[in-house]
């Protein structure tokens, strides 16, 4: 990480106690006229471990995808990659990448409310950042619309804020709790591990939960 980048303030509306609201595509798109500090243009940590792994295999859905540094991760493997995201801007970005880098990836705007209507099925999902913008009743809705386009035996991997760190900057803080309260019909929590969510103006990251989701 860079000095300029771990000194720079939070972008205003990350600074915000409040989460992002997920059906406003103009409140994710706003983030992009700038640069977002979430887009840090590699991949999490967290997410290069499970690929280096062998955790990411077969047709691969990045879900609130950003710029798309994890759709090209997964595409990069080999792996047929989708990314979706409800910022047009962000999209841009990504598709910008892919060509400059070789790859084929397919990416679309797209709220994750509605992923039903991509009318396909994933064998592994990444949710880097998507989870914890999610007001809590809309995420029930979330799952059921990720459930119906999930292979059943595929893999879901969540990386969000837990509610180990501090303060009220950012989104919304998570607890294994609600996490499992979410996850509990079409689903199997095969673990929750503690990890760290890197943001560029915060050096050695945020307290974070790397989740591991079965679909029944």
């Amino acid at each position: 990480m860079r000095t300029d980048d771990a000194t720079r303030q939070p972008d205003a509306a990350f600074l915000e106690p409040r989460a992002i609201n997920p059906k406003s595509a103009t409140d994710f798109d706003a983030a992009y006229t700038s640069s977002p500090v979430w887009d840090i243009g590699f991949p999490q940590p967290a997410f290069q471990a499970l690929a280096t792994a062998g955790a990411i295999r077969g047709r691969v859905v990045d879900v609130g995808c950003g710029t798309g540094e994890h759709a090209l991760m997964a595409a990069a493997l080999g792996c047929e990659a989708t990314g979706v995201d409800l910022a047009q801007t962000g999209i841009a970005l990504a598709r910008a990448k892919a060509l400059e880098r070789g790859l084929n990836v397919r990416f679309e705007v797209l709220d994750a409310l509605q992923l039903p209507t991509l009318g396909e099925q994933f064998d592994t999902g990444l949710d880097s950042g998507l989870f914890h913008v999610l007001d809590p009743a809309t995420r029930i809705e979330f799952a059921h619309a990720l459930r119906a386009v999930m292979r059943t035996g595929g893999r879901y991997y969540i990386l969000c804020f837990s509610d180990q760190q501090p303060g009220t900057w950012g989104p919304f803080r998570i607890s294994q709790e609600e996490i499992r309260n979410t996850f509990h019909a079409g689903w199997a929590v095969e673990s929750i591990e503690p990890s760290r969510f890197q943001v560029r103006t915060l050096p050695g990251g945020a307290h974070a939960w790397l989740v591991r989701l079965f679909a029944q």
